[in-house]
C-alpha cells in the first residue's frame, strides 16, 4: 500500500513505461534544466531519479522561453527494441497564439545517449507514439486552433509516423473532440482485446481536471466515449486532500493489475493553494466490459492505493546535506540555458556561480536549486561573495516564477558596504516589481555567511549568522510561502505548471559576472503534527 502522491513535489503529466521487472516514469519539467525527469522502481511505491535525457543544447535549448513553458507533457514508450521520448517545447503559451513545437529522441538504453531529437509538428502539445502489434507507428496530439472554431482544444489528431524517413506520412484525421467538460488534451494510445484506446486529460489542468477514455476498432474512429466518460476526477469533491487530478498513463504489471498514473494537487488550507506543484499519483483500476474502471467503484481518486512495495518513509523524511565533491547532486536543476558552465562550476566540494542576468531571467541567470517535496522543512547554506555595489547580490532563494519568489541575499549599498537583504516579489505587486520586508543588515565587510529558511505550509522566515558556526538569527517578518505555486503565479492556476524550489542565486547586473562559492546545501524535512 502507498499513500499518494508517488512522486511528491513538481513532477507533473507522468508517463508510466515497463519493461520487463522495471517502471519508469517520465515527467515534465518546463523551463528547468536538463528536460524530462525519468524515475524507476520496482514495485510501484519507492522511486529514484535515475536521468534527465534531454541534457545537451543539440537536443534543448530554452533560452528566452517564457515562464512554464519549455518541456510539456513527454512521452515515453518502448518497441521491444528501443526507448522512445516525444515531448513539447513551449516557446509561447499566452493568449490565442501558442508555439508548440513536438520533436522525437530514442535509446538503446534507458540510460542513454539520447539521440539528437527529429522535429515532428507544431499544431498542438501533449504528443505521444503509439507503436501497433502490425509494426506500424502513430503519433497523436492534441489539436490547437487559435479562431475557436468552435474550440481552441480542436480534438485529438492523429498520423503515422515512419522510423525510416523520421517524419509523419499519410493522412492527417482528428480522432475525438472530447467530453462536453472540455480542454481536451494528453493523449495516449493503447490496444487490447482488439480495441483500440484512448485515454486524455480534460478540463484543464486546474480543479475541472479530470481522466477520460474512449474507444474505437479502428485506430482512426470513430470513438465511443466511456458509460461515465470519466474514469476518476475530483471536479466534484472540493474537500478531497487529491485534487486536480488528470492527466493519465495506463500500465500493467507482469501478475495482470492495472494501474494509471496521473497528476494531481494536494492544496493546503491557507488560501487552497498548492504550495508542492502538480504531482505525480497512481490508481489502481479494473477491465469491466472492456471499459477501463477505478477499483472501488465510483469517480474519486484513492488517496492510498494498493501496489507491491511500500514506501520508505524513512528515507523519504532524512534529511538531505549536499555537498559539492562530487559535481552537482542529482536533485538540482537550473533554469533554460543548455551552456550550465556559464552560470556555475564545481570544485574544491564548492559550488561556485558566476552572477549573470536578474532573478527571474527568461535568458541567463545562475539560480541552482532543488524541488520542494515537503509541506514543512527548513533549509540551509553558506555563501561567501565580495560585492562591489548594489547590482552584485548571491544568497538562499524560494523560487517559483519570473514574478514570485522570496531572496534572502548577501549585496551591498551603493559605497561598497556589505549587507543582508530580503527581496520579494509576487504576481499581485505592478509588473513584478519587488517588495523589501526589512531593512538591510550591515554585514562585515568580508567572511562568509550563513543563511537558512524555514517554511511551515504558508509561513516562511529567513535567518542569518556570521561564519559557519554562527548562530542563526530571524530576519524580516514571517512572509507568504503560499505566492510559490499555480494558484499564486502570475498566470494562475490554470497557466502556471512548475512548482516551488529552493536553491541558492548569484547575480551581477554590471555584467562582471562576480562569482559566490556555497560550501553546502542542506534540506531538512520536518514532521509537523496536524
Amino acid at each position: 500500500m502507498v499513500t499518494n502522491p508517488i512522486l511528491p513535489g513538481f513532477n507533473p503529466d507522468p508517463s508510466i513505461l515497463r519493461v520487463g521487472d522495471d517502471y519508469y516514469i517520465a515527467t515534465s519539467t518546463f523551463e528547468w534544466y536538463p528536460g524530462v525527469q525519468i524515475h524507476h522502481s520496482r514495485d510501484l511505491a519507492n522511486w529514484t531519479l535515475l536521468t534527465r535525457p534531454l541534457n545537451r543544447k543539440s537536443q534543448l535549448d530554452m533560452r528566452g522561453n517564457p515562464d512554464s513553458c519549455g518541456v510539456w507533457a513527454p512521452c515515453l514508450s518502448h518497441d521491444g527494441e528501443k526507448f522512445w521520448l516525444v515531448y513539447t517545447d513551449v516557446k509561447r503559451k499566452d493568449g490565442s497564439f501558442k508555439d508548440t513545437h513536438n520533436y522525437i529522441v530514442w535509446a538503446d538504453k534507458i540510460e542513454g545517449p539520447w539521440s539528437d531529437p527529429v522535429y515532428i509538428n507544431s499544431s498542438g502539445f501533449d504528443p505521444s507514439l503509439f507503436h501497433d502489434d502490425d509494426g506500424r507507428k502513430w503519433f497523436v496530439n492534441m489539436l490547437w486552433d487559435h479562431r475557436s472554431r468552435p474550440n481552441m482544444f480542436a480534438g485529438i489528431r492523429l498520423q503515422e509516423y515512419d522510423p525510416v524517413a523520421r517524419s509523419l506520412v499519410g493522412p492527417m484525421k482528428t480522432i475525438w473532440h472530447g467530453t462536453e467538460l472540455g480542454l481536451t488534451e494528453g493523449p495516449h494510445l493503447y490496444k487490447r482485446n482488439g480495441w483500440y484506446y484512448l485515454l486524455t486529460a480534460e478540463g484543464g489542468t486546474g480543479y475541472d481536471h479530470a481522466v477520460s477514455l474512449a474507444r474505437s476498432r479502428q485506430i482512426d474512429g470513430p470513438y465511443e466515449t466511456h458509460p461515465q466518460k470519466h474514469i476518476f476526477t475530483a471536479k466534484d469533491a472540493p474537500l478531497h486532500p487529491l485534487q486536480r487530478t488528470g492527466h493519465g498513463d495506463w500500465v500493467e504489471t507482469p501478475d495482470g493489475r492495472h494501474y494509471i498514473v496521473h497528476l494531481a494537487g494536494r492544496p493546503i488550507t491557507q488560501k487552497r493553494r498548492c504550495v508542492l506543484g502538480r504531482e505525480t499519483a497512481i490508481q489502481e483500476v479494473e477491465w469491466r466490459d472492456d471499459w477501463l474502471w477505478l477499483k472501488g467503484g465510483g469517480l474519486l481518486p484513492h488517496l492510498a492505493t494498493d501496489v507491491a512495495g511500500t514506501r520508505d518513509d524513512d528515507l523519504f523524511w532524512a534529511p538531505k546535506h549536499y555537498d559539492f565533491d562530487a559535481g552537482l547532486p542529482a536533485d538540482f536543476q537550473w533554469l533554460r540555458t543548455p551552456e550550465p558552465e556559464r552560470i556555475f562550476a564545481v570544485a574544491d566540494g564548492r559550488l561556485r556561480l558566476f552572477g549573470r542576468e536578474s532573478i527571474g531571467s527568461w535568458f541567463e541567470q545562475a539560480l541552482v536549486a532543488r524541488r520542494q517535496t515537503h509541506f514543512d522543512y527548513d533549509a540551509e547554506t553558506l555563501v561567501e561573495i565580495s560585492p562591489t555595489d548594489e547590482r552584485v547580490m548571491a544568497g538562499l532563494v524560494a523560487y517559483y516564477q519570473r514574478y514570485n519568489f522570496h531572496y534572502l541575499a548577501v549585496t551591498a549599498d551603493a559605497d561598497g558596504n556589505r549587507e543582508l537583504l530580503i527581496m520579494s516579489s509576487e504576481s499581485s505587486f505592478p509588473d513584478g516589481n519587488l517588495r523589501f520586508p526589512a531593512a538591510p543588515v550591515r554585514l562585515p565587510p568580508t567572511g562568509a555567511v550563513r543563511l537558512a529558511l524555514s517554511i511551515r505550509q504558508a509561513r516562511l522566515q529567513f535567518f542569518y549568522g556570521l561564519g559557519a558556526d554562527g548562530d542563526l538569527i530571524p530576519i524580516g517578518p514571517v512572509l507568504d510561502a503560499s505566492l510559490l505555486s499555480d494558484e499564486g503565479g502570475a498566470y494562475g492556476v490554470d497557466g502556471s505548471f512548475t512548482g516551488a524550489f529552493v536553491g541558492v542565486a548569484a547575480n551581477d547586473l554590471n555584467g562582471t559576472a562576480t562569482a559566490a562559492d556555497f560550501s553546502y546545501f542542506l534540506y531538512a524535512p520536518q514532521r509537523i503534527d496536524p
